[in-house]
């Protein structure tokens, strides 16, 4: 339980014992031979196409690409993640669970999920999958494909899905571009070290079609339940607007494969710039799977974030009471329309 004080979250980093000299934060004596030869032996020159190497060595003027090597790496995730979670069990207090799962490696795509199973029914199949994936044959296709990618010595990509449900109508706002749902969520997943595109919903498929074919159409909702209407699709992913629209939120963020290759790509040398090989650095075949748990956070300090802007109190029983009062009297009560 949360006592209203900051929250304090310490992470160890059990590699840091072995990079004490060569990642010190204050000056170390090269009047010491065995300084010098263990800050040579681990000096990067040599770019990695794909990865912030480049841009951010000349950007701060670096003569070791590691400074921004390190900086870069998706290590810093892990912080994200720590308070995403604690994010995410603030939403489920209010009845709002968000789940992520992979969708795609590689060419390798699992089949479509089945829109009648809840979040807590997709969990338990993503629970079982050693890649977080709902679909056991992809799931084995996939690793055949990241097996194949290592022993090429090459790298994949791959797409993430993360699905958030319960969330009440009118998260986000339409009337600023900054406060906009939507793009508040595409700007936190394109965060992500490696990601290269967001979708909601079907947006990329919706540009080519007509209107009529991509909106969800409205229906009274006769069946008992928490909404005064009903649709039958959810092509928009639960967003319209900018904001909340009552249906499941969908989202899609694609990686790109990981720009460090064993094999090594084509590069430059730093500061000379004469043709050599990238530098290989320890890394992944395949990240999504650990990606995926990143996106989930990262879309629930989003949707915690538009939660407490609309209901936020001082207390968790203050905010029930905001939410509940919200529901009842602007979705029931119609009595709103004649205020003054």
């Amino acid at each position: 339980t949360t006592t209203g004080a900051p929250i304090g979250v310490r992470i160890e980093n059990r590699d840091w014992q072995n990079w004490q000299t060569v990642m010190a934060q204050e000056p170390v004596d090269l009047g010491d031979p065995a300084v010098v030869e263990a800050l040579e032996k681990k000096l990067i020159k040599h770019f990695r196409p794909g990865h912030a190497d480049l841009a951010g060595t000349i950007k701060y003027g670096h003569e070791d690409v590691r400074n921004v090597l390190e900086r870069a790496s998706a290590r810093e995730t892990a912080s994200r993640v720590a308070l995403g979670s604690i994010c995410r069990q603030l939403l489920e207090r209010f009845g709002i669970r968000v789940v992520s799962h992979v969708r795609q490696v590689g060419d390798v795509k699992a089949a479509e999920i089945d829109p009648s199973l809840s979040v807590a029914e997709l969990e338990e199949l993503i629970e079982e999958s050693e890649l977080s994936c709902a679909d056991p044959a992809a799931t084995e296709a996939m690793k055949t494909t990241i097996k194949k990618a290592w022993q090429d010595g090459d790298s994949l990509g791959g797409v993430i899905e993360v699905i958030a449900e319960g969330l009440p109508v009118g998260l986000g706002d339409y009337s600023q571009w900054d406060r906009k749902l939507d793009g508040r969520l595409a700007q936190a997943l394109m965060s992500i070290q490696a990601m290269k595109a967001v979708e909601i919903g079907d947006g990329i498929e919706a540009a080519g079609k007509p209107g009529s074919l991509v909106h969800d159409p409205l229906y009274p909702n006769e069946a008992d339940g928490e909404l005064p209407f009903r649709r039958d699709s959810n092509k928009a992913g639960g967003l319209e607007g900018g904001m909340t629209n009552g249906e499941r939120l969908v989202a899609k963020v694609f990686m790109k494969p990981i720009p460090t290759l064993r094999k090594g790509l084509d590069s430059v040398s730093y500061p000379e710039f004469e043709a050599h090989k990238a530098d290989y650095e320890r890394s992944d075949v395949c990240a999504i799977s650990a990606a995926s748990v990143v996106a989930r956070a990262m879309v629930s300090y989003v949707l915690a974030d538009a939660f407490l802007e609309k209901f936020g109190r001082d207390s968790v029983a203050d905010i029930e009471f905001a939410l509940d009062n919200y529901r009842t009297q602007w979705l029931y009560d119609s009595s709103f329309s004649e205020c003054p």
